[in-house]
């Protein structure tokens, strides 16, 4: 998710010539911030969605129910690490701060790594090993959270609302793993079901969502000159907001809402989904799709449109609830998961993955299939919820463009820049 402002967005060709590679070494991911951490969140983005699959498909032990253990995963295994890329690469940009060398970020990458290997084991052997996991997970978390908020009190600059805006919400996905913790150490699937909640909602979207808002216009505008990059402060509460309220719904399903709340929940995030289309519209997606040269544009408006449907299928999930019927179940959920944060994550993955390699910013024929099959995974996951037998199906799909994204990025991340240059 680091996406440095030095770098434009244009595409150069849409098939990058070929370039001779150097050799592989563990020791270049410890030379940027952004390699290490996109290193250890596309291991963890691969792993996970196989594991998950092995899951679907084969008859394996649970210590921990498996709905909450696959909510965990998915929501806080693979997601943090690749916002560790971003908040230490264009965080410091933001911030005109002096970001750490990646070296400083390694202690707690390892913790992470070693806190995660413990609680999937855990998830099918002991709920404590798995709330031990979750645990040494927070410890990590906490540690690269207190870094980045030492940036951002040391900056000078006047507009930091963006990088203040993520710290928040990074405050509270330590809330969530340690709630997390708590709720998987005590056997308690409700408060589990809430970390899981309160990270998708408060914590993974509201950053995704930051990001969208600084750098989707000033990309369009860069690349598709007739539109300027149009983003009032106003559009970013309107889209934290909406988030905000669609967490507290889902955080507090347990509870008895009068109808009449929960009607005017839903007509506000059925109105916010609305607002986020037609801003999609406004901010050039049409235009992204007019040419090969513009798939590196495309792939990143595509992904902000699942927001827009997350949104209304949420309002329309809790307005058939408050009128005494059967809700969309986790359709809504799975919009944004995987749409939103899925096709998001690997749009401006790719994009960081290419630039900051010494390649052209270009989308090739691997990645525009990769980014494609995950659209389509996307819209199998959401049938899914009314035709059960797509389920695996989805799961597959989401496990190939991992595994694909994680071989081909992961070997781009451990070789020297194409280019020569350092970094």
């Amino acid at each position: 998710m680091a996406i440095p402002l030095h770098i434009p967005l244009h595409v150069v060709s849409a098939e990058p010539p070929p370039l001779a590679p150097g050799p592989w070494a563990w020791s270049r991911l410890l030379t940027a911030p952004h390699r290490l951490a996109f290193f250890t969140g596309g291991v963890g983005l691969a792993v996970a969605a196989l594991w998950w699959l092995a899951c679907l498909a084969l008859p394996v032990p649970w210590a921990v129910a498996r709905p909450v253990a696959h909510g965990l995963v998915m929501a806080l295994c693979f997601m943090p690490p690749f916002m560790v890329g971003f908040m230490f690469t264009a965080g410091p940009r933001w911030l005109g701060v002096e970001g750490p060398d990646a070296r400083a970020l390694l202690a707690p990458m390892l913790i992470w790594v070693a806190g995660w290997v413990l609680a999937l084991v855990g998830f099918h052997v002991a709920a404590w090993l798995a709330a031990l996991g979750l645990a040494l997970a927070a410890l990590a978390w906490a540690r690269w959270l207190g870094r980045f908020l030492g940036l951002v009190l040391h900056s000078e600059v006047p507009d930091q609302l963006h990088a203040r805006a993520v710290a928040a919400a990074c405050v509270l996905g330590l809330l969530a793993l340690l709630l997390a913790a708590v709720g998987v150490g005590l056997g308690s699937p409700a408060w589990a079901r809430m970390a899981v909640q309160l990270a998708l909602w408060g914590f993974v979207a509201p950053v995704f969502a930051v990001v969208s808002h600084r750098m989707i216009p000033f990309f369009t505008a860069a690349v598709l000159p007739q539109l300027e990059a149009w983003r009032p402060n106003s559009l970013l509460a309107l889209m934290l907001g909406s988030l905000a309220v669609a967490g507290v719904v889902e955080i507090t399903a347990a509870l008895a809402w009068p109808p009449v709340v929960l009607l005017g929940a839903a007509t506000l995030l059925v109105l916010a989904g609305a607002a986020l289309l037609a801003l999609a519209l406004r901010w050039g997606l049409v235009g992204s799709l007019r040419g090969v040269h513009l798939r590196l544009l495309a792939m990143l408006h595509g992904g902000f449109v699942w927001l827009g449907v997350a949104l209304l299928l949420e309002g329309l999930s809790v307005g058939l609830q408050a009128l005494g019927q059967a809700g969309l179940g986790l359709a809504p959920l799975h919009a944004l998961t995987v749409g939103y944060l899925g096709c998001t994550l690997v749009a401006m993955a790719t994009r960081v993955a290419s630039g900051h390699s010494g390649r052209p910013l270009a989308v090739d024929g691997p990645a525009w299939a990769f980014y494609l099959l995950l659209q389509a995974t996307a819209v199998l996951r959401l049938a899914a919820v009314w035709d059960g037998r797509l389920l695996l199906l989805a799961a597959l799909g989401w496990a190939v463009v991992a595994a694909a994204w994680a071989l081909r990025y992961g070997r781009w991340l451990g070789q020297p820049r194409a280019d020569g240059r350092p970094g």
